[in-house]
């Protein structure tokens, strides 16, 4: 965000994810959007379908999570591969 925080992408996204914090995931069903609980994380900061920088004038950022109690999701690449849905999430740095 422009204060230097995080946010979700998508769903919830007027929440706030501090650093250095474990997060259990909750579940927030939105229209449009498949119902998956669970962080959204990927195995490398790559994801195609998104922009970069969106039209909100946000740059989207990567960063560098922990993650315990996961799935595997198996996506495109064009979706940035294999997902990883967390149950906890802790925020390590930004990239």
């Amino acid at each position: 965000m422009k204060d230097g925080s995080y946010s979700p992408l998508f769903i919830n996204k007027k929440s706030r994810i501090p650093v250095g914090e474990w997060l259990e995931a909750g579940y927030h069903p939105t229209n449009g959007f498949a119902g998956r609980q669970g962080w959204h994380c990927t195995l490398k900061p790559i994801a195609p379908h998104l922009k970069e920088n969106p039209k909100h004038g946000m740059k989207r950022v990567w960063v560098e999570v922990e993650v315990e109690d996961t799935v595997l999701y198996d996506r495109p690449e064009s979706q940035g591969g294999t997902w990883v849905l967390a149950q906890w999430m802790k925020i390590i740095r930004e990239i």
